[in-house]
């Protein structure tokens, strides 16, 4: 039986370690691709991919990104609204929602922005690892149903960047230390990252148009968000003067 045993489990490891060379033939012919892309398109596509790559930080200016890239803030934003959204959404609806192994007893201490960035200070991941990452966790949460919450968020995150990072960037760590960046024992990040892969069929695939379109829907609910936030300051400035002239109102004619 332990025969077995070690058999199934080696078959597992040469599963992955095929499926991980083969998105690694598939991150090549990606890059080749976009090489011919960059040749074919046109000048206005070329310069607006360029700024919006800048202006995320996505593309560094000189040999190191200095500070924290602009995307991981609009991720971070992103995510914490999609996780207020949901939990009002669970509280209102009094529905219950999907528990997976990625749920947690309680909310962990660190925030989405604080988790996002020991990962980023400590991973040494690339920006576009983090888009990536997003990315798949779309596709987790479409194919398993479940919504992203304060309890799931965490695991989901640095499950996803974990694999990201083998897809994405040519130097990567191994699960030992990225289980110790984002808090959890390895025998459980490699648990998550198993169920995670299988959960989405193991596409690791994403095309440049999917890149950029994930990428242009963080500047678009960035300043949709921005927008609201001034509505709000406004409304609350414009009760504040009410207040301060209907009190003045009643001093005088008193």
């Amino acid at each position: 039986m332990k025969c077995e045993g070690s058999v199934q489990v080696l078959c597992i490891l040469l599963w992955f370690a095929s499926i991980y060379a083969c998105a690694g033939r598939m991150k090549q012919r990606d890059t080749e691709l976009s090489r011919t892309n960059m040749e074919t398109s046109s000048p206005d596509t070329e310069i607006f991919s360029a700024d919006m790559y800048l202006s995320l930080g996505l593309r560094e200016q000189g040999k190191k990104i200095l500070g924290f890239p602009r995307v991981l803030t609009l991720l971070s934003s992103a995510l914490d609204r999609s996780v207020q959204k949901n939990e009002r959404l669970l509280e209102t609806s009094q529905s219950k929602d999907v528990v997976t192994i990625f749920h947690g007893v309680r909310p962990p201490a660190l925030t989405i922005r604080q988790y996002i960035e020991r990962i980023f200070k400590y991973s040494s991941c690339s920006p576009s690892c983090f888009v990536v990452a997003q990315i798949y966790m779309d596709r987790f949460i479409q194919n398993m149903d479940v919504r992203l919450t304060s309890l799931n968020v965490h695991r989901l995150l640095i499950t996803s960047l974990t694999i990201a990072a083998k897809f994405v960037d040519d130097a990567f760590f191994n699960n030992a230390y990225y289980a110790k960046v984002g808090g959890v024992s390895t025998s459980e990040l490699n648990r998550l990252e198993m169920k995670f892969l299988f959960s989405i069929d193991f596409r690791l695939h994403v095309s440049i148009d999917t890149f950029q379109r994930q990428c242009l829907l963080l500047e678009k609910e960035a300043s949709e968000g921005l927008q609201i936030e001034r509505s709000i300051q406004s409304c609350r400035i414009t009760e504040s003067w009410s207040n301060k002239d209907d009190s003045a109102w009643y001093s005088h004619s008193c």
